[in-house]
């Protein structure tokens, strides 16, 4: 009996993947001459913001104006729906939404690039963005002590680490990476622009619901669309680990198949010899002549192999057919035998 090597739940995603025989060619984005443009365009703009809320410019004056108008009290009716509109840049349930569908391209597309481009965004937004908050260490609006200042540098005050806006900045990168891994070019540019309304409009809510500053939304936009523009620059690092974890798979599934359990071949039986018993000489010569020259040779034939077990002679069997007559019995009818007397005649 042979036993099969168990297999885990990555080597079932990974045989899923293994479905399709061919893997189809992606269009893989480059970091062409237009998108180095737009990346120095966008950290221009980063940094021009950064430095407007540093020397306290007229931008933040424009935050305090912004959240002194307290628009969550101005515009009351709406606020219960963009309680649940925030959402969307909240990183644990959009990471999940974005993660499956993806996932499900994996297994359609046969490849691995897909997640692996996604988790290369999100762990560029952890280092990039974190990094940035902590070290500016500026204060958000609830949490505000001087009217006018640039609420900076608050390292170890609660709600210090709102600059640049994480939820804008996910927003961007989770749902803009949609549009970098689309595999059109007109999906790409719908999904673009579905990707910049939607992280801005969560950018907008939370300047509404006062938990931002309206230069946190812009520079968190600018930190999401500078990871989308720079992940060209790590392709050939998610090609690598690719072919690394698919490899490492085969090296997996090829040790499960040499290290597999063999079940013990089951002996089967030997035939049992029937030696036939020796004749003395002075007893066969009698039965050789009385036979004819066939006949003899039969007698001097090799043994015969049987089936195990026990065997009968044929007189100590049972008889095929009981003994005695096969008619059924008549009341009229007399049995046969040397002691039956014969049946009277009758005259008339």
């Amino acid at each position: 009996m042979r036993t099969e090597p168990t297999l885990t739940r990555l080597d079932r995603i990974f045989a899923r993947l293994d479905r399709e025989p061919v893997r189809p060619v992606l269009d893989v984005p480059r970091m062409t001459r237009h998108r180095v443009v737009l990346f120095g365009a966008t950290l221009t703009f980063y940094l021009t913001i950064v430095l407007a809320v540093v020397t306290t410019s007229w931008l933040v004056r424009f935050d305090w104006q912004a959240m002194l108008f307290r628009p969550y009290q101005q515009w009351s009716g709406i606020h219960a729906f963009l309680d649940y509109w925030v959402v969307l840049g909240q990183r644990g349930p959009t990471a999940v939404m974005v993660a499956a569908w993806l996932g499900w391209r994996c297994w359609r597309q046969h490849t691995l690039r897909p997640l692996l481009a996604f988790g290369a965004a999100l762990l560029l937004l952890n280092v990039t963005v974190g990094a940035v908050k902590y070290g500016l260490g500026r204060s958000g609006p609830h949490y505000a002590t001087e009217v006018g200042s640039n609420e900076m540098w608050h390292w170890f005050q609660a709600g210090s680490d709102i600059f640049p806006s994480g939820h804008t900045a996910n927003a961007v990168v989770t749902w803009g990476i949609l549009a970098y891994l689309a595999t059109s070019p007109r999906a790409r540019r719908w999904l673009s622009a579905l990707s910049a309304v939607l992280s801005l409009s969560v950018g907008l809510t939370t300047v509404y619901l006062g938990t931002h500053w309206l230069s946190d939304v812009l520079l968190g936009w600018a930190a999401g669309l500078l990871i989308l523009l720079a992940l060209p620059w790590f392709e050939p690092l998610i090609a690598h680990a690719e072919a690394r974890l698919l490899d490492l798979r085969g090296r997996r599934l090829a040790g499960a198949r040499r290290t597999a359990p063999q079940a013990a071949p089951v002996p089967a039986e030997v035939p049992a010899v029937l030696t036939p018993r020796p004749v003395a000489e002075e007893e066969a010569a009698p039965v050789r002549e009385t036979l004819s020259p066939s006949a003899a040779a039969r007698t001097t034939r090799a043994p015969v192999y049987l089936a195990p077990g026990p065997h009968s002679t044929r007189a100590e069997r049972t008889p095929v057919t009981p003994a005695g007559s096969r008619r059924p019995p008549h009341p009229d009818r007399l049995p046969r035998g040397p002691a039956s007397t014969a049946r009277p005649v009758t005259g008339g």
